[in-house]
């Protein structure tokens, strides 16, 4: 037995990808773009395969977040000199890294995707230098395009900028320069402590990877221009927690004016009591204090000495946007309710399945069930119970998964939904439930849909996708291009009024009833919702 697994801790050593930057296109020795010249350098781009897309990879928008400037709020980046060739992207930030077999089996059980392939046996780098953007822009002398700005979702504990479902080359075929970042994920970009906010000039600590996004912004009102993009028509977008970060820049100080309407996808923070990504300066302190205990420091220059490869193991305990008084100043209801955001349309939506990466490995019974919705509602379970009864096992977990998706991802969108007709946001809402041979309408799903990047030769979509997809790509597109999704030869998509009825998504596109308003109707009760 111990040869057995010796022979085996040999085999994955010798057998384990190496670490090499990801190639800004798919393409060997791909065309050039000419020299654009940015307030701190020079760039050159890439072409993609067809040539109809440029795309600029890895241009520093802030300074290395390393050393001293751990925990410090984002600087500017250094000027450089000569050309920055941009065919690359930068590694992405300081994350847990698997083992790669565990990517592999994600892939196929997640994703059923069994494609083998030598081109990518690699691994992306990680790091903390990570400060970097990229951009698509449809190809040729541009002027006044609309700009999208994507922040990656990973529960702010994971992710990166350049992931294909959410790659900009789908709009940057409609006419939209695309934006993505990477911004400080976990430990790195959410631990808070008071010696940090001391040392800050503006007494901040704890949003640091927020501060990143707005860093961006700037990066992206400042140079963007240079691109052909119009930084004045910019729309802020993202996914989950991306999206939950989106949410919070809606009520920022710091972000207002920096850009115009936001797409959110399954997730937002406009609730009474967001349900994660979320939480109070006070708990970020205490968290920040448990910290240092595990790691056995007493400071944070202790803390900025030790190796990011041991505070990366902190992930999953510092991964929370936090009401800190500067980056967010108050919780974004209050806001809302006060009149103060900074968007000026909103277009958001969830997913039918989104609960379903989340209960993988849990399974919920006729036994069980009403144990689990006791657990969330209390004294307000016989109103869940009288309207979600399960008959069976299979019922059960149906309507578990429904709940769950409801409380975690999909309820906080209908009160983001009437804050916005409160203040009279023209806001539009979607739900997504298209199967495939992928991922289907899971958490996540529709992204390779809104963002038009189905591969062409891949057989886990069929024609029906393909339509679906050109039409959510447009209605992104629209909407980036002047707020309304809406487009000639499109399914006319209203604005969601009286949170009843949204656009549907799924093997018909159109209008439909918002079918969990009876457990949303309970869950204002449970929090206080006026």
């Amino acid at each position: 037995f111990l040869g057995f697994v010796l022979l085996f801790a040999g085999i994955l050593f010798l057998s384990w990808p190496p670490v090499k930057a990801v190639p800004a296109v798919s393409v060997n020795d791909p065309k050039k773009t000419d020299v654009i010249t940015l307030k701190d350098g020079q760039v050159r781009g890439v072409y993609n395969k067809e040539e109809d897309v440029e795309v600029y990879a890895g241009i520093p928008y802030a300074a290395p977040p390393v050393g001293e400037l751990r925990w410090k709020e984002p600087q500017d980046p250094a000027k450089w000199e000569g050309v920055l060739e941009a065919d690359h992207f930068a590694p992405m930030s300081m994350q847990p890294v698997n083992l790669p077999i565990y990517d592999s089996l994600a892939q196929i059980i997640g994703y059923h995707d069994y494609e083998i392939s030598l081109n990518d046996n690699y691994v992306a780098p990680v790091s903390e230098d990570s400060l970097y953007l990229n951009i698509w822009r449809p190809a040729g002398e541009q002027k006044d395009l609309p700009v999208l700005v994507f922040i990656h979702g990973g529960s702010l504990q994971t992710g990166q900028p350049w992931y294909a479902d959410y790659s900009g080359e789908g709009l940057a075929k409609k006419g939209v320069l695309v934006v993505n970042l990477g911004y400080r994920l976990g430990v790195f970009g959410f631990f808070a402590d008071e010696e940090l906010a001391a040392e800050s000039a503006h007494h901040t600590t704890g949003n640091y990877g927020l501060l990143d996004m707005i860093k961006a912004l700037e990066w992206v009102r400042d140079n963007i221009a240079s691109f052909g993009g119009d930084p004045d028509n910019v729309t802020l977008a993202g996914e989950s927690a991306g999206s939950a970060s989106v949410s919070a820049l809606c009520t920022s100080p710091l972000a207002k004016g920096l850009f115009r309407r936001v797409i959110l996808e399954s997730s937002t923070v406009a609730s009474i009591t967001p349900p994660h990504s979320y939480r109070s300066y006070g708990e970020a302190l205490s968290s920040g204090q448990r910290l240092m205990e595990r790691a056995g420091v007493s400071s944070v220059s202790e803390l900025r000495e030790m190796d990011a490869k041991e505070l990366v193991k902190e992930a999953s305990s510092q991964h929370h946007i936090t009401v800190d008084g500067y980056a967010l100043s108050e919780d974004p209801y209050v806001s809302y309710r006060k009149g103060k955001y900074n968007e000026t349309a909103i277009l958001h939506g969830y997913n039918a399945k989104e609960s379903a990466p989340f209960l993988l490995f849990s399974k919920t019974t006729l036994k069980n069930y009403e144990e689990k919705v006791r657990n969330y509602f209390g004294d307000l379970t016989e109103k869940v119970l009288a309207v979600y009864h399960p008959e069976s096992d299979e019922e059960a977990a149906s309507l578990w998964a429904d709940i769950y998706g409801a409380v975690f991802l999909n309820s906080p969108h209908y009160c983001l939904n009437r804050l916005a007709e409160e203040n009279g946001i023209p806001v539009y809402e979607y739900y997504f439930s298209k199967e495939n041979g992928r991922l289907g309408s899971w958490h996540s799903g529709e992204e390779v849909y809104c963002y038009g990047n189905i591969p062409d030769g891949s057989k886990l979509y069929d024609e029906e996708d393909r339509k679906l997809a050109e039409i959510m790509s447009s209605y992104w597109a629209s909407f980036a291009e002047d707020g309304d999704p809406n487009k000639a030869g499109l399914p006319e998509w209203k604005e969601n009024t009286g949170s009843s009825s949204l656009m549907g998504f799924g093997k018909e596109t159109g209008m439909t009833e918002e079918k969990l308003l009876p457990l949303y109707e309970i869950l204002d009760e449970l929090y206080g919702w006026k």
